[in-house]
C-alpha cells in the first residue's frame, strides 16, 4: 500500500542515574564514595534509506522510543549509554512538527541522517561531590529527562519530470509508452490512485525520471478530493509536462487555463516552473482546428496544413519549439505563461508512438539528466 503522509510520536532515552556507593574492601579504610555516573539516553535519528519508497512501515506503529540511559555502578563505573533510534525513512521525506508546523529535516540525500530529539544527560554519581568538606556524600542526580514530539512525515516524490492534466487524458499511458513505468490503464476516470514513478532511458546511459499523478479535478488546490496528496508529489520536480486531451469534455484552451491556475493557488514555487505542453490522442482527430485554436490563444499561430504525424508536422513543432526558446517567454502575450517559461508543444498519441521520440529530445533539453 502507498502511504505518503502519518503522523507519529518519537522519544529520546532518558539519562541513567548517578549511584550512590562507597568503597568496601578489606584491608582498605575510609574508601570514600565510589559511585559513578549514569550513562546518557539515547538520541533519535531519521536517516534515508532508498530500500523504501513509501511510508507504509510506519501504519500500526505510532510511537518510537530510544533506549534509556543505564544507571552508573559502584567502583566509579559509568552506567552504558542508551541505543540511538534510528528511523529509516525514502528519500523525500519532509519531517516537521505538528503543533508547530516548523520543518525540522528534508530528507533528501542518500545516507543522509539528522538528529531530531537528543537524549537526556546521565545523572553524577556521589563520587562526583566529594569535597574536603565532605568526604562522605550520600546523594547523587537523576538523569535527565529525554525529550519528546509530535511529528508528521510527509513524502514528497523526487522527479525530473511531472505530469499534470485531468484524469484520463492519458498520462498513464504517456508514461507506460516512454519509461519503464507499468501503471494501471483504462478506460475511465482516476484508474491511477497512488503516484507513479517511470525511468525514461535517454541513450549513452543517460535517463531521467517522471512521476505521474493521479488526475488534477478543479478545487484540488483546496483540498476537494485529494488534491493536496496529489500536487504534492510533483513539487520537488525540475520540469512540468502539462497533459492535454483534444477529445476531453473541456477544451484545449480550458484545460490549460484551469490547470494553471490550481499550481498558482497551490504553490508559487510550481507556478514558475518551467514546462511544456503535449496534446494527446490527437490519432482521435479527424482535423486540427482544436489545435490551432490552442496556438492562437497562446499568441504562437502560426499557419499549417499538414497531416498529424507526418515529417513536415513534426518539423513545425520543431520548428516552433527553436523558435519560443529563442524569443523567450516574453514572446507569449498571455497571462497563463507570464510566470512559467513554455518551452514546447507537441502533439502526440502514446497508443501509436507518434512524436514520443520527439517528447524524449525535448525532456533531455530542458532537465539534467542522471549518469
Amino acid at each position: 500500500m502507498f502511504v505518503d503522509c502519518v503522523e507519529i510520536f518519537i522519544f529520546s532515552g532518558k539519562g541513567g542515574n548517578g549511584a550512590v556507593s562507597f568503597r568496601r574492601e578489606k584491608f582498605v579504610q575510609n574508601g570514600g564514595p565510589d559511585g559513578g555516573d549514569g550513562g546518557d539516553g539515547g538520541d533519535v535519528y531519521f536517516e534515508v534509506d532508498t530500500n523504501t519508497d513509501t511510508l507504509s512501515s510506519f501504519r500500526g506503529k505510532k510511537h518510537y522510543r530510544a533506549q534509556n540511559g543505564i544507571p552508573g555502578e559502584s567502583k566509579n563505573r559509568t552506567g552504558a549509554r542508551g541505543e540511538d533510534l534510528i528511523i529509516k525513512v525514502p528519500p523525500g521525506t519532509v519531517i516537521s512538527d505538528v503543533e508547530s508546523g516548523e520543518v525540522l529535516c528534508d530528507m533528501i540525500e542518500q545516507g543522509q541522517r539528522v538528529r531530531v530529539l537528543k537524549g537526556g544527560n546521565g545523572g553524577f554519581g556521589n563520587a562526583r561531590f566529594k569535597t574536603s568538606v565532605n568526604q562522605r556524600p550520600d546523594f547523587a542526580k537523576s538523569g535527565q529527562d529525554g525529550m519528546s514530539a509530535h511529528v508528521r512525515l510527509e513524502l514528497k516524490l523526487i522527479a525530473d519530470v511531472g505530469l499534470v492534466g485531468y484524469p484520463n487524458v492519458g498520462k498513464s499511458t504517456l508514461i507506460s509508452s516512454i519509461s519503464n513505468a507499468r501503471p494501471e490503464i483504462a478506460n475511465y476516470e482516476f484508474t491511477t490512485l497512488t503516484p507513479k514513478l517511470g525511468v525514461i532511458d535517454l541513450g549513452d546511459f543517460r535517463s531521467i525520471v517522471m512521476a505521474d499523478i493521479p488526475g488534477i479535478i478543479d478545487g484540488a488546490s483546496e483540498g476537494k478530493g485529494l488534491g493536496f496528496d496529489f500536487l504534492r508529489h510533483i513539487e520537488r520536480t525540475e520540469f512540468l509536462l502539462f497533459v492535454l486531451d483534444c477529445t476531453y469534455r473541456y477544451g484545449l484552451i480550458q484545460q490549460f487555463e484551469n490547470l494553471c491556475l490550481e499550481l498558482k493557488k497551490f504553490s508559487s514555487v510550481l507556478e514558475a516552473r518551467d514546462f511544456g505542453v503535449v496534446i494527446s490522442k490527437v490519432d482521435c482527430l479527424e482535423g486540427d482546428e482544436e489545435i490551432k485554436g490552442f496556438f492562437e490563444a497562446l499568441r504562437l499561430d502560426r499557419a499549417f496544413d499538414s497531416k498529424f504525424g507526418s515529417d513536415e508536422d513534426l518539423g513545425y513543432y520543431l520548428a516552433l519549439q527553436k523558435e519560443v526558446w529563442e524569443q523567450g517567454p516574453d514572446s507569449l502575450e498571455t497571462n497563463t505563461t507570464e510566470s512559467g517559461k513554455l518551452k514546447f508543444v507537441l502533439p502526440i498519441a502514446s497508443a501509436t508512438g507518434l512524436n514520443i521520440q520527439a517528447l524524449k529530445h525535448f525532456l533531455s533539453n530542458f532537465t539534467k539528466p542522471k549518469y
